[in-house]
């Protein structure tokens, strides 16, 4: 799904032990990989400066990326000195990655809110896709069980869908990506429209699903047309839930998402989809900037 990536890690998220999976990223479909630890200034004294030893200390702990790498793959390591929602911008233009490695913990909403978060930054700044993992789960995998998530990253995309604006706006970016066909894009994807209870009462439930289910047929033949294996599940109850279950239930690599308003996700305030799934899902989520 994309060629060149830049993966930033703090060394607690566990994103650094991708370090040693170089071959399997690389059979995943990445070119290019870009492993990045930003180093904060040094702030004992008056006057802030570059911590070097900080730096090195980083670059010591990233070598062992550039000891394996296939042929025709390209591995650099970035350690610069500031705070990540600063220089991972820099690092994401200088080096041209067309996606974001970033680790996130589940927190709920206070925690959100009274602590922040780099990647509820990134998703502000950034405009190319996140793919967020979870440091519970990825420092948790044996390395048989990682070597295989690196090389099925977007195997299998569950998408959403409900034909709302950031629904359409999640299937165009899906659409961009299959036009570049790229070798790792994904061979499958699911398509979940989740009806709600409440609302419009005065209109049956079945009417709702053969509504669903004829939107659904067009999205589908769309997705086909660019060469993906589709599936749709048509369910009933609370959104956030019932994709996690689907997730669960089709083996899904990783939940695709998007927001069209970035100023809703400064600090995930905003009740949207995308903000439940970014703050609540244990699986793999590939986040879609909105556009600016």
């Amino acid at each position: 799904m994309f060629k060149s990536c830049l993966i930033c890690t703090d060394f607690t998220d566990g994103l650094h032990r991708l370090i040693n999976f170089v071959p399997s990223l690389a059979q995943g479909g990445l070119e290019k990989i870009i492993f990045a630890h930003s180093v904060p200034l040094w702030e004992e004294g008056k006057v802030p400066r570059v911590d070097e030893e900080g730096i090195e200390a980083a670059r010591e702990k990233l070598a062992a990326a550039t000891e394996q790498v296939p042929e025709g793959v390209q591995v650099e390591i970035a350690v610069p000195s500031g705070k990540p929602a600063e220089t991972i911008p820099h690092l994401i233009e200088q080096h041209q990655a067309e996606v974001l490695f970033t680790g996130t913990p589940t927190r709920n909403l206070m925690q959100e809110t009274l602590f922040g978060s780099t990647t509820v930054g990134l998703t502000k700044s950034t405009t190319i896709p996140l793919m967020i993992l979870r440091p519970q789960l990825i420092s948790t995998y044996t390395r048989e069980e990682l070597e295989l998530r690196c090389q099925h990253l977007w195997n299998y995309l569950l998408i959403p869908y409900n034909d709302g604006e950031a629904a359409r706006y999640l299937v165009e970016q899906i659409k961009e990506a299959a036009q570049n066909k790229h070798e790792n894009f994904p061979k499958r994807c699911m398509l979940v429209w989740v009806i709600t209870s409440g609302g419009r009462r005065e209109i049956p439930l079945e009417y709702k699903r053969q509504e669903a289910g004829e939107r659904l047929a067009t999205v589908k033949q769309e997705l086909e047309d660019c060469g993906l294996q589709v599936n749709v599940d048509i369910r009933t109850g609370n959104p956030l839930h019932e994709i996690l279950a689907a997730a669960l239930t089709f083996d899904i690599s990783a939940i695709a998402t998007a927001a069209v308003n970035r100023s809703a996700l400064v600090s995930f305030t905003s009740p949207s989809f995308a903000n439940e799934v970014l703050r609540h899902s244990w699986f793999p989520v590939l986040f879609f900037s909105p556009k600016r």
